[in-house]
């Protein structure tokens, strides 16, 4: 998989779990959850879809071909901010590995956008003290 593939499946991929909108190519509206993907065909599902008129559904599915654009709501995560911060903390211990979403600090501490996911200790909460400010601040 070419490195510009590999990226814009990891862009589409971080999109998950998130509010989007999809507006088909007739125009239609859809707005919901982004709760899967298929990176080739662009078919995905909207959980808690919500169309144009205001009817909700539970679960919508979308056939790739029929799909114009699919618009982000909310502002992603800035992985590589705070990766970037950590950097800063951990001089030479951080590695971002942004197409899959999370940070590794000293090769034992697991970051993602909803903080410490792997880790303990001293040093993980340090980490988590970063990831805090660095998110309370991001919110102002």
């Amino acid at each position: 998989m070419s490195l510009a593939k590999r990226k814009f499946a990891g862009e589409i991929g971080a999109l998950i779990d998130k509010t989007v909108m999809v507006i088909t190519v007739d125009g239609k509206k859809y707005s919901g959850t982004l709760s899967g993907i298929d990176p080739d065909t662009l078919s995905l599902s909207l959980s808690d879809a919500k169309d144009e008129k205001g009817a909700t559904t539970h679960k919508v599915f979308l056939n790739g071909s029929i799909l114009g654009q699919i618009l982000t709501i909310e502002k992603p995560f800035d992985l590589k901010a705070l990766s970037e911060r950590l950097e800063k903390v951990f001089p030479t211990m951080v590695k971002l590995y942004e197409d899959q979403g999370f940070i590794w600090v000293m090769e034992k501490i697991k970051v993602t956008e909803k903080g410490v996911t792997e880790g303990s200790g001293p040093i993980a909460e340090r980490v988590q003290r970063v990831y805090s400010l660095f998110t309370k601040e991001a919110s102002k």
